[in-house]
């Protein structure tokens, strides 16, 4: 069941998995050729935390043992959606999403992800990128959360790519 805020918006996990080696995993939607961070609505009741271990197993088929959290941007991050995607027949309308987003670092094979798990797969494809490089690939009107969630979380997964770096010497 989506929960609209006073608002308009609807809460939302957003999902940023790392490699530990430096790379994100950027995720195909199906039939499209259009990447995205995995991310989810949260159902109501729900903590957001919960909220990202079922949408990690879901849309990307891990469990909570699979990754280890990193950090989560202290607030809500706000998108609103361009006017032909809004719903004006629903009620209460929903303008846009309000997003936690959680970075996450693989823990296990990366052999483990998968698109079956949900009732109907989100994701047909994925592929390890560089850091900032899902800016510039995500839909237009999501470009700005995406930079304002990878630069608010950007110290801690520099500091992971450090300790990688450290151990190859």
């Amino acid at each position: 069941m989506d929960m609209i805020d006073s608002d308009g918006f609807r809460p939302n996990v957003g999902i940023i998995l790392a490699d530990g080696k430096g790379k994100l995993m950027l995720a195909k939607r199906v039939g499209q050729n259009a990447w995205q961070f995995p991310q989810g609505g949260i159902d109501a009741g729900e903590h957001p935390t919960d909220a990202l271990f079922r949408e990690l197993y879901e849309e990307v088929g891990l469990e909570a043992d699979d990754v280890e959290v990193l950090a989560q941007t202290r607030g809500w991050l706000r998108y609103r959606l361009p006017r032909r995607y809004i719903r004006h027949n629903k009620s209460p309308i929903c303008v846009g999403q309000k997003q936690k987003w959680y970075l996450l670092r693989l823990r296990g094979d990366q052999a483990r992800i998968r698109f079956d798990r949900g009732s109907k797969p989100e994701f047909d494809g994925w592929k390890w990128v560089s850091y900032w490089y899902p800016i510039s690939q995500v839909i237009e009107f999501k470009r700005e959360v995406y930079r304002k969630a990878l630069k608010e979380l950007a110290h801690v997964h520099s500091e992971i790519e450090r300790k990688f770096i450290g151990t190859k010497r």
